[in-house]
This record gives C-alpha cells, structure tokens and sequence, in this order.
C-alpha cells in the first residue's frame, strides 16, 4: 500500500485512503485531500463535527459514495468500491447508526438476510439458526437466534448488527455512534467485546462524539474539521481539551455551568399514563409526573422503555389509552398539534430530518415556519417580508447557524446546523414548557455545547424543560431532578443528580434495581 509521504506500497496499513476529495453537483467539497490509514488490529477513531466529512469518508471506504478523486488502497490493491457489496466482497463491513433491522423477522433472519441458506424450495431456519449460534460463540457476542427483533433489547441490536458484518466476512468494522442508545453497563461489555476482536487482528473505525470512551478504547485517532484531516495522534498524547481544540477550533467547555434550579409553580402535570401499542404491549404503565418553572426534569433510560411514546402523547401525536395530561391546568388530550403550541409548548424532536424540519425548504421557511400568522409578519393578506428576513437573519446569527445564506435549503446543513434550527425556531416562540427529545444525539461538541447552554439558560429564566435523553453524562449534567423510566413505568426518581453515578442509573436502568412507589411517588407535587 502507498507510504503517505513517497507513495510506495506500505505494508503497514490495511487501508489507506489517500488525497480523497469529494465534491457535490452543488458545488460543496465535503472532503478536501484527505489522507485516512488504518493499521491491523487497531481500533482508530474518527472524530469531528458534524459537517466535517468523516460520515462522507466513510460512505466512500463502504462504497455508498464514490470520490472525485483520490485513491483507496485495501490489503495493498488499488480499489474502485463502487457499491456495499464491492466493499464487502473485499471485508468492510458497517454498522450504522440507526440500526437496520427487520423488527418483524427473529435475530437469525435477519442474520442472514441476502445470504438466506435453503433446503430446496424453502428457508433452512435450523441452518439459520446454527450459523447464528456460531458466530455468537466465536466473537463473544451474545444473543438470542431464535427472538424477534422487535422485543430484543437495545444493547443486543447492536451485536446483531456487528454479527451481521462478521458473518459476511467483514475484517474491517466501521461503527457509526455504536454507544449513543447504550446503558453504561452495555458499553462496558460493548468494549469488551470490541478489544476481542481487536486481539483476533479485526481492525475497527469508531465513530463517536463521547470524548470519554475515544480515550477508553481506541489507540489512535484522526480529527477531522471542514473537510480537512487536522491530523493523526496516539490516543495516550492527545487531551480531551486538545481533542475538542482541534475539532472546533476553540476550547470547549465540556462540564455543563448552572446555577441552583428555583422551580415554582406546575407547568406540565402528568397522572396515570397507559398506552399499549400495535403489537398489544403496554409500552406506558400508570406513568405519572410534574415538570414546574424554572427547572429541567430529565428522562433516562434505555431506548425503548416507553421515553418516545410518552413524548408522542405530550404532543399530541397519539392518544393514550388511559390516564390526563394538563399544561397550565388545560388538558391537551385531542388537541392539535397547533393548538397545543398555542398553549406554549415547543419540541426538539428526536428525529429531526423527519420531524424537526422540511429538508427542500429554506432556513427562513423553516426557522419560523409557526409563527406565519404572526401580526408582524403579515400585512393584510400578504406577508411582510422585510420583517421575517430580519428576523431569520437575528435567529441565524444569535443561534450561530454556519450557512450561506436565509435562502439556502435546510437539507444541505450539517446535523448539527440542522439541529440550530430547530433549535432556534423552538427555543424562540415564547414557550412556557420545552420537550427536548435527544437534544444533541449525532452532532458536534460545539453544537452540543451551544444547546446545553441554551437549555440551561431558558430554564434558569423561568421555563419549564423536560429533557429525555440516552445520553446519560447528558441527563445527569443537565437535568435538575430526574426520573429513570424501564419497562415502560418509572423506576426511579432522583430529586438531585449531583451524587448519582453511571453504574447506579445503569441498575435501574437494566430493570435490576427498583425504587418503592413513596419513592417514585415524590415527582408529582401535589
């Protein structure tokens, strides 16, 4: 393979990507020139903001994206990665973020999917399932072959997806934010499983904004900013302020700052909440709560323990099946969406590219696309448009959204752009109570700190803030009290964070540990 500096074949490297320039019809360089190696047997991370081009690079080494220029060089052989199946014809496997499973099929489907072995006309189950058991066994990847996808937990998925690589014979893993729904508990076995491969000579991309486990697990790491590499380090010579320096081009601070939560009066009053869904769960059970002025009350939990139904109904996009909701003494059960922000209520939605934003539309149309009826953005029958320029252009400056213009189209930002504006447009209307759904999940650790900022900010002004988030440094930081939800019921209340730890929310999280009801009861505060 092409040493990086004389360009002859250098055995060191299973990969090397080098001089990758990608550039879009648009016009946008996503990568400028980037040199990207990965030695055998090492786990490298792959860190920078969002917008930086490391998601691009990626896509490029797993044949989703084909480069401008540049050469990719795998196992000493000049390669064209023309498609995913080309990559794993040559052992690059990738597990993406958002998991991609059939929740329907069990563990051993989806195991071999595309690759279905038959015995005559017909699917070999069995075959399925052995080959499953198999490679669990070897890679100390344990999981259950014959369970639905839909009722396995979170931190299982995962391995499936990782197995799924292996068994089509990746060497080398690309893992894309492979922590970012996992328990503390779940990401210790994670690594465990991760430094297992790694001493079988498996070489693995980690993806990953969590400084504290870049530092755990990986040996080197390469900073990206703007499309450029900002260079290669030894984990063991880098500092998390360094790491941050590099990657934003400032220092960050990466401890939250907040004065003591005063909270007042009931903003949000929750009472016996029950849903059961499609499939005849009950993924909400007698879930009752109060969120009050001035403080941030935050929701942990693994994903799937009921944190993204409960946020369904408090906006209105589904019913329950029993149980209230009030805010400011008004129920909102029936409402509209509309309606309900009427009554002063906004959401930074966990999903923001399906429900945070209309991707073909302008920043202007999105940044204050619920405030057109607005009497200052409107003159008779025709919009003022002197007025909501200048209020787009305040909002993209005081949220520093980093765009060409108002005009340019929301779908072209970064994720962390993105998510400034809907921040912006949340954040700005006025509200009495904010639901921030996984506030900064996927981006950069200078937007991440932007929002927190924010957030702690509105509450400290007299705002109510319920935060859910599987970002565990991020609930316990932020929040002021805070309630763990397992099973679709609230496990735990903690009317102070400052002395809780990981491994404590973990056990409650895991469902191994489970406060009385006088305990859980002291959320609601009547």
């Amino acid at each position: 393979m092409p040493d990086e500096k004389t360009g002859r074949l250098d055995e060191e490297f299973v990969v090397q990507m080098k001089g990758i320039t990608k550039v879009y019809p648009n016009g946008v360089a996503a990568n400028q020139g980037v040199d990207f190696n990965l030695r055998k047997g090492e786990i490298h991370a792959l860190m920078g903001e969002n917008g930086a081009g490391k998601s691009t690079l990626m896509k490029m080494l797993f044949g989703l994206e084909q480069p401008t220029s540049g050469e990719i060089w795998v196992n000493g052989e000049k390669l064209n990665l023309s498609s995913p199946s080309v990559a794993i014809s040559h052992g690059i496997g990738m597990v993406h973020q958002h998991f991609m499973l059939v929740p329907s099929l069990t563990v051993a489907e989806n195991m071999v999917l595309g690759m279905v072995p038959r015995k005559g006309l017909f699917i070999d189950h069995a075959k399925a399932v052995e080959i499953t058991k198999e490679y669990a066994e070897r890679f100390n990847l344990h999981v259950e072959p014959e369970a639905k996808v839909v009722d396995i937990p979170v931190g299982m998925k995962q391995k499936v997806e990782i197995l799924k690589a292996l068994v089509r014979g990746a060497k080398i893993l690309i893992l894309d934010e492979p922590t970012a729904v996992l328990t503390t508990q779940e990401t210790t076995e994670l690594f465990k499983e991760l430094i297992h491969l790694k001493n079988q000579g498996y070489t693995i991309v980690f993806i990953s904004h969590k400084l504290n486990e870049i530092m755990e697990i990986t040996d080197r790491l390469t900073i990206m900013r703007g499309g450029r590499s900002m260079g290669v380090y030894n984990t063991c010579d880098v500092t998390k302020e360094e790491i941050s320096r590099l990657m934003v081009g400032r220092d960050v601070i990466l401890n939250v700052q907040k004065d003591e939560a005063r909270p007042t009066d009931t903003v949000l009053r929750v009472r016996d909440l029950e849903y059961v869904n499609e499939w005849h769960k009950k993924v909400l059970d007698k879930v009752s709560f109060d969120v009050r002025k001035g403080e941030i009350l935050g929701i942990a939990g693994v994903e799937g323990n009921g944190q993204k139904e409960l946020v369904d109904m408090l906006f209105g996009f589904n019913t329950p099946n029993a149980g209230t909701i009030h805010v400011e003494g008004a129920s909102i059960l029936g409402l509209s969406q509309n309606k309900i922000r009427g009554l002063g209520v906004s959401l930074v939605p966990e999903d923001r590219m399906l429900f945070g934003i209309a991707g073909t539309a302008s920043i202007e149309e999105n940044i204050l696309s619920d405030r057109c009826a607005d009497k200052r953005f409107n003159k008779g029958p025709l919009f003022n448009m002197k007025a909501i320029h200048e209020e787009a252009d305040r909002l993209i400056k005081e949220y520093t959204v980093l765009c060409k213009s108002r005009k340019q189209q929301v779908g072209m930002l970064s994720g962390g752009n993105i998510q400034k504006v809907v921040v912006a447009r949340e954040f700005s209307n006025d509200p009495v109570l904010i639901l921030a759904d996984q506030p900064t999940r996927g981006i950069d650790v200078g937007a991440t700190e932007f929002i927190r900022k924010k957030l702690v900010e509105l509450s400290r002004s007299g705002i109510a803030v319920l935060l859910v988030s599987a970002d565990l440094n991020e609930v316990m930081e932020l929040s002021d009290s805070l309630i763990v939800m397992q099973g679709g019921h609230i496990a735990a209340y903690f009317e102070d964070t400052k002395a809780l730890t990981d491994d404590q929310m973990g056990e409650y999280m895991l469902g191994l540990k489970q406060q009385s009801a006088d305990q859980i009861r002291r959320v609601c505060h009547d």
